[in-house]
């Protein structure tokens, strides 16, 4: 009989519906780019996210900031399929409309560009969320990538410290994939939690959600959040606040955030008596920035800046400020209990200090990356045991893909007195209602 407080699930057998080389959790950014870089490796590859489109946070969220590829001081350290992404960001827009945010790619950023003008703009773009989605999904579907929507993470099977199958459910119902390697690219280490990895999570998020409206004939883009701060290292976030593992906080986040928005419209039209202004495309996909990570062998640390780790897979600048870059441990990206379970995007093995540049659209697609050609050469290589893969050639094969990897991408360079827009803080908006 059951209890009050518990309900019995009889045991049962799943079917199972696919036999993938390489299962990614998470249809974001960092998702996005690790299905690829399997793909790209010649494995099969399937990539499940429990919504209808790809991109995560930046199309869905309507977060269509393409952060700094650069240091702010004129030098490029992401390349790669990060850079690829962010090219395809923009590819259909051919002129830039300032209040609706669509961009076209700096020109001092494109081939023969002024290296001069780029210590005053940063490498980044603002694009049309819905063109970048749709161009994602056919960028995977052409890389041969099986895409599975409508479908969510359940839980794992692990045997012998390795998952042999990802449990989903569906419209088909619950079933199992068979695993050779899995990429949690769930945002908030779902995986990781579901197969016993220690990690942590964060209860500072608060109301955030981007919207459109139109009005008198323009489309225009509205940064709607409260104040956030992951940690102490700031003056205080402005509640209240959501942890992103915690489902009536999930739903809260939601909710209050529309009512925010609702406010904000009331605001808007009232202080612009006779104007018709309708809501376009709300965000549908929580504003939630840190929510859990992986606690892996190392956490890069906001003091690692300017470092150089001899297993290095990545390197990411600060999008907050100019100067500072970190090259990322393949350390940051393994869980240490399950072999062939890798991490990217926001919830790789960062300290708090330096998750909220982690989190970022540009090192989610390094990360993505990393984790992708890692995975597909462990399997190839080493039995799919990650902790076997010398990180050597991992970057070897990243530099073989267009990436920067090396020392000199990370020492520190010295500050002119003027860096212009190099220190424009890229998440900002000129919103003027």
């Amino acid at each position: 009989m059951n209890s009050p407080d518990s309900c019995h699930e009889p045991a049962r057998d799943l079917p199972v519906s696919g036999n993938f080389d390489v299962v990614v959790v998470g249809g974001g950014i960092a998702g996005v780019a690790a299905a690829l870089a399997a793909a790209r490796s010649g494995v099969p590859v399937c990539l499940i996210e429990k919504l209808y489109a790809l991109g995560g946070l930046a199309t869905l969220g309507n977060v269509i900031v393409y952060l700094p590829l650069c240091d702010g001081r004129g030098r490029q350290v992401m390349a790669g399929l990060t850079e690829e992404l962010l090219k395809l960001s923009v590819a259909g827009t051919q002129q830039a409309d300032r209040l609706a945010r669509f961009d076209v790619l700096p020109a001092c950023w494109q081939p023969g560009g002024d290296p001069a003008e780029r210590r005053k703009q940063r490498y980044y773009v603002d694009f049309n969320p819905t063109a970048f989605f749709l161009a994602l999904e056919k960028m995977a579907v052409d890389a041969g990538i099986t895409l599975m929507y409508d479908t969510r993470f359940a839980g794992v099977r692990r045997e012998d410290g390795r998952i042999t199958h990802v449990i989903v459910e569906n419209k088909s119902g619950r079933q199992a994939l068979a695993a050779g390697m899995v990429i949690d690219a769930s945002g908030d280490a779902d995986v990781c939690h579901a197969a016993g990895e220690e990690t942590e999570s964060l209860d500072s998020n608060v109301l955030a959600g981007w919207f459109y409206t139109l009005q008198e004939g323009a489309l225009r883009l509205h940064v709607l959040s409260k104040k956030f701060c992951p940690d102490a290292t700031c003056e205080g976030g402005e509640g209240p606040f959501f942890r992103g593992d915690v489902a009536e906080d999930v739903t809260g986040q939601i909710l209050g955030t529309r009512e925010m928005l609702r406010a904000r419209l009331a605001e808007m039209r009232q202080r612009n008596p006779g104007v018709e202004i309708q809501p376009i495309q709300a965000a549908t996909f929580p504003g939630l920035r840190m929510t859990r990570r992986l606690v892996g062998s190392y956490s890069l640390r906001d003091a690692d800046k300017h470092r150089w780790f001899d297993d290095a897979v990545g390197l990411m600048s600060d999008w907050r400020k100019a100067g500072p870059v970190w090259s990322i441990p393949l350390r940051c990206l393994v869980a240490p209990q399950t072999t062939n379970l890798a991490v990217a995007g926001r919830c790789i093995s960062a300290a708090t200090s330096v998750w909220d540049v982690t989190r970022s659209i540009p090192v989610c697609g390094v990360t993505g990356e990393a984790a992708g050609v890692a995975a597909a050469l462990a399997l190839e290589r080493y039995g799919g045991d990650l902790r076997r893969l010398p990180a050597v050639e991992v970057a070897d094969s990243l530099r073989s893909r267009g990436n920067l990897l090396a020392p000199q991408y990370v020492e520190e360079l010295p500050a002119e007195e003027s860096p212009g827009a190099a220190d424009e803080a890229a998440e900002q908006t000129a919103d003027k209602d």
